[in-house]
């Protein structure tokens, strides 16, 4: 009989995704960043980009089509960073790469970081999270594996694209953070439904034929579509040329996907463009107005049955409060084939919340 979902700490899971990837000889930094990442990703409700993601990241780092331990390369000329990522794991290649474009930005007040030879990085949003705690805004954006078709195409060619922009909006707030996808839904949302077994809403993809289909395995088959129709292709392509062709990265169907078996490095390309506001603003003005800002718009009347304005990233900072507090909660085949991971590592998997510890053990 197939087990209940369970709840687990956010530290649990932390613990324990970092645990995994150190066996498999990820650096213990790269490893914390990494698992930081995938279960900030569940704290805040996104868990298409969350803990269910670990083991393709262990499959693949087994395999070698990640590499565990990065030899990253940094080229600067003026305020750009290009970046070799080295094959590394995405989220830890890109806050290295933040990281070491701080000192440009106290420099020269922007700094524009090209990275290729990258993977999946998770949300763009923890990025920007992470460069508003530098007092930082940023404009973060990715490519991915062919998920969207361009528009009146019926094979996907672009992938789902996202890009996100971080302002901090002061020490006592959570950072405005817009994270689009470039698609109407992620495609880890389809990912995720197609391992549980659930059907995927109309209007979120088409099968390889062309035809609108609610399976989510049709829908991994076929295409994604672009959000707001062919506004959303204008964007997707965008992004595409920018992590793309301006990293030096792989561009479009030239995109490994992580979930194919057979392909090679993915060489995935992300682009951060950071703005240190203190360079040309006081730091004191700028969150007066963003506080003003803020809660003017919260101000605006509402149409008749809605709820409270909520401004980007607000709903995100709410879940990850209250799961925070309550736990994460991981769907059962998730958590089935995390438990299989932690046999296989010969590491721990964590006690639910209030529940029983499972068996494990075993070798990589």
């Amino acid at each position: 009989m197939e087990k209940s979902t369970g709840r687990y700490t956010g530290e649990s899971l932390r613990e324990f995704a970092a645990a995994v990837l150190q066996r498999l000889e990820v650096p213990a930094e790269d490893a914390a960043v990494v698992a930081d990442s995938l279960v900030r990703a569940d704290l805040e409700g996104h868990v298409g980009h969350g803990i269910s993601r670990l083991p393709i990241y262990a499959k693949r780092l087994r395999e070698g089509r990640i590499t565990a331990w990065p030899q990253m390369k940094f080229d600067r000329a003026g305020a750009v960073l290009r970046v070799d990522g080295g094959n590394g794991l995405g989220q830890a290649v890109s806050v290295r790469a933040l990281e070491a474009a701080l000192p440009i930005t106290r420099e020269l007040g922007v700094a524009a970081v090209f990275i290729r030879g990258s993977n999946h990085f998770g949300t763009a949003a923890y990025l920007c999270q992470k460069a508003a705690k530098h007092e930082l805004a940023s404009i973060i954006m990715t490519n991915s594996p062919p998920g969207i078709p361009p528009w009146g195409g019926k094979a996907a060619f672009f992938g789902t694209n996202p890009v996100a922009f971080g302002l901090p909006a002061g020490p006592d707030r959570p950072p405005i953070v817009a994270d689009l996808s470039s698609s109407v839904a992620a495609r880890g949302k389809i990912i995720l439904a197609d391992k549980l077994g659930q059907t995927i809403p109309e209007g979120w993809a088409i099968d390889r034929e062309g035809n609108p289909t609610t399976d989510a395995a049709q829908a991994l088959q076929g295409a994604v579509l672009p959000v707001g129709g062919a506004k959303g292709y204008a964007l997707a392509l965008a992004v595409e040329a920018f992590s793309g062709i301006l990293t030096q990265a792989a561009f479009g169907p030239h995109v490994a996907n992580l979930y194919k078996d057979g392909d090679g490095p993915a060489n995935v390309g992300h682009v951060l463009l950071l703005f240190r506001l203190e360079n040309w603003l006081g730091m004191e003005g700028y969150y007066e107005s963003i506080r003003q800002f803020i809660e003017e718009i919260k101000e605006v009347p509402r149409i008749s049955g809605a709820g409270e304005i909520l401004i980007p990233g607000e709903r995100r900072h709410r879940a990850w409060t209250d799961n925070l507090q309550d736990g994460v909660a991981v769907a059962a085949n998730v958590r089935l084939e995390l438990e299989e991971l932690a046999r296989e590592a010969g590491v721990s998997f964590p006690a639910s919340v209030g529940g029983q510890q499972p068996e494990h053990g075993g070798a990589l």
